[in-house]
């Protein structure tokens, strides 16, 4: 489908063809069940590809559409399924599809339907043996509302009516796949949270879980229901998913595995998937990797021994498919308590999207590969004769010799002998290689192995191959010669293989990123919206996508949108209506002189606010915010501060004062003054005034008093610690500190930035080069302002801290003399007999003399 290609020994492959040609007939009816059925159907036929089928994707999403009308909102009495377990097969469809945040909400709407209660917190416990302080450890509370905790075994009621039906095979069986012991010499096989009795206090306490989870002991939970075990995991899922293989998201992910394996699951299958979840977290930990490897491993053994087919089957495909499926068990073959039966297995195996048992060995032959055990995974790929996965293993251990080879090998015939061949390619020889015609017919995943080896010899011949096979439907095929002409320079030839691959899988997120990329530096920026735009809408929580968004749409002249790519203005269209109507010429410019010029800095503003809220840590993403936010007017003062807030916390220690941005935060302290020109509103006003003025503008005053506050802040607490060398900043500080009657503190800043200013090295050694004449100009008039400060602030009271009603500073005119003769004294062999050493000289003597 769409060039991609299932696994060719997948035994009995026939039945799923008849199912999808009877599910998908013309003459297929339209209720509930069969739609569901043919739902079900294609998804696993999803499932099954090496990679996403756009026809397949819009086939599925054209059902679920249906169905969400129905179930969730009809919700007819005769329903074949419950909207809560409706609701996880979609999200499992979502996740299979990249829509992790769909997949979620999904999950958070089940959640809801079923009364069940769940949330990742921390409590106080201890994971090694030897840890004698209790620590805060992450831990998944769950339970359903007003249920009682139970013992393993012990199955809750059942809601529907179809549930019901299963209840009493559930009940027959207490079975449960083997969970391998950690046997570490320092981890506990299990957090040993502190035992509490009653609700948690102090540090333990956490007001945004409800009161009936945060009741609950960690260690001793309820047991749960298969579909709740199933939302946990699916959760799981959406977030490795959705987050980068890191080491915080594994933490994040291995509670919810913890809390269905914690009390043991009423179903065989979905414990089977928890151990599943647990030992792909594990394997990434020095102290669990081995149980983790084991783990998988034992569940191999268990699936392969118990769904391998008995080899009796006449069909020479089915007996190729035995040799390649079969396999003897690494670890003791499992017991009678640790199977259970199909029906047992497969009742919410639609909802868990439990990988094939070929998938599970090629995922334990991946484990092996990381764990540098090369000689183990090729045997398993081999076996299972997955040759592709062959060749990439051996390509990344830097033997693309043998990729290629192995490649080929399934792609071409040689034309010469098969003795002469073989000889050849035993001394690798190339030439070899040219005399090869490719296989009639090619192997059904040919378009995937041509892509490898453009991969891997970096040929656009290979990739315009897999295209071509595949009937161009292969989206792969042009992503990869995008990808290769991107990295080669050829820009134009990137969009176009990049447009194409679009044409045949509109939803891929990544291409249309990329896409968008190769069109910013291409400088299309009508196309850049357009490609960044229609990713936001895939994936509205990319902040990278809404940042480069906000770039395209800054670039993009007032009147030409992404709805206008042509770039023309409104003048055409308005002679024409001009024609029509009558309008004269003065119409039409008027007309035009709507065009608003700032349209596109708005659009850019909301993008880059939402890229902000979604990546907290980029201090680029903030800078942009910033420098954008000042170009609207007027601005969004209480924005423009909190972005300059973060770039503060985000750069503040690491590149002190020099994160500031000094003229926006000075533009901020004249918009205050501006508006509050008195330094306090209604100051000025009489009483009768005041008043009528607080009811008129009531919300004005709240809003202005609100702004007052957070520029207070940003520059007494947030910038003031932060200056070490700028003058300006000190001035800043004092314009504030005036503004708010504080002579004092006012004062105190001025004579911060004329210290400052007299620590520049060189003003004093005399006329040299601009930039020492530049400083002395500086040091000169740092300290006239000092001077004029004291003159004016000196004689002042103090309005608040210590010395209340006492003068600013009663000294001031020695003050203010010494600091002339400070600096007079330094730059007179250097600077004397210049006019501004005059100046500094004839200030002096006005003081001598008042």
């Amino acid at each position: 489908m769409d060039g991609e290609a299932v696994y060719k020994l997948i035994p009995h492959v026939e039945l799923l063809c008849l199912a999808r040609c009877l599910l998908n007939h013309r003459s297929l009816g339209q209720n509930t069940e069969e739609l569901l059925a043919r739902l079900r159907v294609n998804f696993w036929h999803q499932r099954l590809l090496s990679d996403v089928s756009p026809t397949l994707q819009q086939s599925i999403y054209e059902d679920l559409s249906v169905l969400e009308q129905r179930i969730l909102s009809i919700r007819a009495a005769s329903e074949v399924i419950s909207p809560a377990e409706f609701l996880i097969e979609r999200a499992t469809i979502h996740t299979h599809h990249g829509f992790d945040v769909k997949a979620r909400n999904d999950l958070t709407a089940a959640a809801r339907e079923r009364s069940f209660h769940f949330a990742l917190t921390g409590r106080l416990g201890k994971r090694t043996k030897y840890q004698e302080k209790e620590l805060s450890q992450l831990v998944v509370l769950a339970k359903i509302e007003n249920q009682q905790q139970k013992s393993y075994g012990q199955i809750e009621s059942v809601r529907t009516s179809h549930d019901a039906s299963m209840s009493n095979i559930e009940l027959s069986t207490a079975s449960k796949p083997q969970a391998l012991d950690l046997n570490d010499d320092t981890l506990l096989e299990s957090i040993a949270f502190t035992r509490t009795t009653d609700s948690p206090s102090g540090s333990q306490a956490d007001e945004s879980i409800p009161e009936s989870l945060s009741s609950l002991d960690p260690g001793h939970q309820p047991q749960l229901e298969p579909l709740d075990a199933i939302i946990l995991l699916a959760t799981a899922s959406s977030i490795t998913n959705a987050s980068p293989a890191d080491g915080l998201t594994r933490e994040e992910t291995l509670p919810y595995a913890e809390r269905v394996l914690s009390g043991g699951s009423s179903n065989w299958q979905v414990y089977t998937q928890a151990l599943l979840v647990r030992s792909r977290i594990e394997g990434y930990k020095t102290r669990t990797i081995e149980r983790g490897v084991l783990q998988l491993q034992a569940l191999v053994d268990q699936v392969i021994a118990e769904t391998t087919a008995v080899a009796d089957a006449t069909s020479s495909k089915t007996k190729e498919a035995s040799i390649g499926m079969t396999s003897t068990t690494f670890l003791p073959s499992p017991k009678q308590l640790e199977s259970a039966p199909i029906s047992e297995r497969l009742r919410y195996i639609h909802a868990l999207a439990s990988p094939p048992r070929w998938n599970l060995e090629a995922e334990l032959a991946d484990r092996w590969v990381t764990l540098g055990g090369l000689r183990t995974a090729l045997e398993i790929y081999e076996r299972l004769q997955m040759w592709a996965e062959v060749a990439l293993c051996w390509a990344a251990n830097d033997r693309e010799d043998k990729a290629r080879k192995i490649i080929r090998h399934q792609l071409y015939n040689s034309a010469i002998t098969t003795s002469k061949e073989k000889l050849l390619e035993d001394h690798e020889d190339t030439d070899v290689e040219h005399n090869r015609i490719e296989r009639d017919p090619l192997p059904a995943d040919a378009p995937r192995l041509f892509c490898i080896l453009g991969d891997i010899e970096k040929s656009t011949e290979a990739y315009e191959r897999a295209w071509a096979i595949s009937n161009y439907r292969y989206a792969r095929a042009q992503r990869s010669l995008g990808k290769h002409y991107l990295a080669t320079g050829h820009l134009e030839e990137a969009d176009e293989a990049y447009a194409k691959s679009l044409k045949v899988s509109p939803q891929n997120h990544p291409t249309w990123f990329a896409l968008g990329c190769v069109r910013l530096r291409l400088e299309d920026w009508v196309g850049a919206v357009d490609a960044f735009g229609r990713a936001v809408q895939i994936d509205g929580e990319d902040a990278e996508s809404w940042s480069n968004l906000a770039v395209a749409l800054l670039r993009l002249p007032p009147e030409i949108s992404a709805s206008n790519p042509s770039g023309k203005t409104e003048e055409t269209s308005l002679k024409h209506a001009k024609g029509n109507s009558g309008f004269g010429d003065d119409a039409q410019l008027q007309h035009i002189s709507t065009v608003d010029p700032q349209k596109h800095i708005r659009e850019a503003f909301v993008a880059l606010k939402r890229a902000a809220s979604l990546k907290r840590e980029s201090f680029r993403i903030w800078q942009n915010l910033l420098s954008v936010g000042v170009q609207l007017a007027p601005p969004p003062y209480i924005d423009v501060i909190v972005a300059q807030t973060r770039l503060i916390d985000l750069l503040g220690k690491t590149e002190g004062e020099r994160c500031v941005d000094v003229d926006i935060v000075d533009a901020l302290i004249s918009h205050l003054i501006a508006i509050t020109p008195s330094g306090r509103e209604g100051s000025d006003r009489g009483n009768g005034a005041q008043i009528e003025g607080a009811i008129h503008d009531k919300e004005i005053v709240s809003q202005r008093v609100g702004l007052e506050r957070m520029i207070v802040d940003l520059v007494q607490k947030r910038i003031a610690p932060l200056i070490t060398s700028s003058r300006r900043l000190w001035l800043i500080t004092a314009k504030l500190s005036l503004h708010l009657r504080h002579p004092a503190a006012t004062l105190s800043a001025y004579e911060k930035a004329w210290r400052v200013t007299l620590n520049k090295p060189g003003w004093d050694t005399g006329a040299g080069t601009e930039t020492t004449k530049n400083i002395w100009s500086e040091v000169s008039e740092a300290t006239i302002d000092l001077v004029d400060a004291y003159e004016s602030l000196g004689e002042r009271t103090r309005e608040s801290g210590m010395g209340v009603g006492e003068l600013v500073a009663k000294d001031w005119k020695f003050k203010a003399r010494s600091a002339l003769r400070s600096v007079m004294s330094r730059a007179k062999e250097g600077w004397e007999g210049d006019a501004t050493y005059e100046s500094l000289s004839e200030r002096l003597q006005e003081l001598k003399n008042s």
